[in-house]
């Protein structure tokens, strides 16, 4: 779990064709969504080249990374500068655990938890098609069978309800476009007492040099969580540049 997978020359070469393949013949949508539709968002004339304009309790949500960008989540330099081997490490899962990763891109995180869920699966969940179409290719790369891609909208992770132990997002959910609608899908597909962990690069760190919009302050993670009902349960800060905060659905009275 700690070494990086390095592709063959074939193996390689099949993955850049692919990405290639999407994006000559695969145009990104424009914005599929009426902002107007809900009053919990507001829309800014004046606002960062980084982000869409829109902004949700106060934050500008950022741009989405296109599937082209699917070289750069499976950076062999990763494991070095995130050690998302920790991630895995601290989500304590068990062998039967659902487990939505959700906005998946290329499968990176998939592919690192699925081998621990002998008896579970990982739902692979992303709004982009190119992207799920790169997971597939993994899938029949790796031999790896418990990997389902889910094809989400901008408002809906298309999880069934009550259906997994734990929703985490690795550096997606300050991309989402409307985060309450896609969070409050999320609470519904949860389990009782199942967990959403939410990774973010550390917004009160002016030195850690990712963009302002794609780093999240844990007060500000903390404030959108509860607006959905979920409840904090703790902030384990084991990464060299990451928040690793976990959240908990509120058991009903």
């Amino acid at each position: 779990m700690n070494h990086i997978r390095k592709f063959n020359c074939l193996s390689f070469i099949g993955f850049i064709l692919l990405i290639l393949n999407c994006w000559l013949l695969t145009p990104i949508n424009p914005a599929l969504a009426d902002i107007s539709s809900t009053n919990v968002y507001e829309q800014r004339a004046k606002h960062s080249s980084d982000g869409i304009g829109k902004y949700y309790i106060g934050r500008e949500i950022a741009k989405v990374m296109g599937h082209t960008g699917a070289g750069w989540l499976e950076r062999p330099s990763r494991e070095l500068e995130e050690q998302p081997s920790k991630i895995v490490s601290a989500l304590n899962l068990k062998p039967d655990d659902v487990v939505a990763d959700i906005g998946a891109g290329s499968g990176y995180m998939s592919f690192r938890i699925a081998p621990l869920l002998s008896q579970g699966k990982v739902l692979a969940v992303d709004i982009q098609p190119e992207m799920l179409d790169i997971i597939e290719f993994f899938k029949q790369e790796k031999h790896i069978t418990n990997i389902e891609p889910v094809l989400a909208t901008l408002k809906n992770p298309n999880l069934p309800a009550a259906s997994i132990d734990l929703a985490l997002m690795v550096d997606a959910y300050h991309e989402f476009e409307y985060p309450q609608e896609v969070m409050q899908g999320i609470v519904k597909a949860l389990k009782p007492r199942g967990r959403v962990v939410l990774v973010e690069y550390r917004g009160e760190n002016p030195l850690i040099m990712i963009k302002r919009l794609h780093k999240m302050t844990q007060k500000q993670v903390r404030k959108e969580m509860q607006a959905v009902g979920l409840v904090w349960r703790e902030t384990k800060n084991l990464l060299p540049q990451q928040h690793l905060m976990v959240f908990e659905k509120a058991t009903q009275s």
